[in-house]
């Protein structure tokens, strides 16, 4: 099952976030970003080529449970997350 990451902001207030088009050395920083600009509830919808190990560690060094992350898809080649704040 593929998933769509260009889809449009849901009603349920969920923001997708292709990290495929952003440049490697930007990617950690955009998605920090991302993740700092979203209110409680909200979730961002992360896609990517890999499973982001290192990502997911750091966002939890960050965030700890002021972000909940939850794999959609876990396939090879196509990864699915849903990083939510929460309140």
């Amino acid at each position: 099952m593929s998933h769509n990451c260009s889809l449009p902001v849901t009603s349920e207030g969920v923001y997708p976030f292709d990290a495929r088009g952003v440049a490697k050395r930007f990617r950690h920083a955009a998605i920090f970003g991302a993740l700092d600009s979203l209110q409680p509830g909200e979730t961002m919808r992360f896609c990517n080529d890999h499973d982001p190990l290192p990502l997911l560690s750091q966002i939890n060094a960050r965030f700890g449970p002021s972000v909940a992350i939850a794999y959609v898809q876990r396939e090879p080649g196509e990864i699915v997350i849903d990083f939510k704040v929460i309140g």
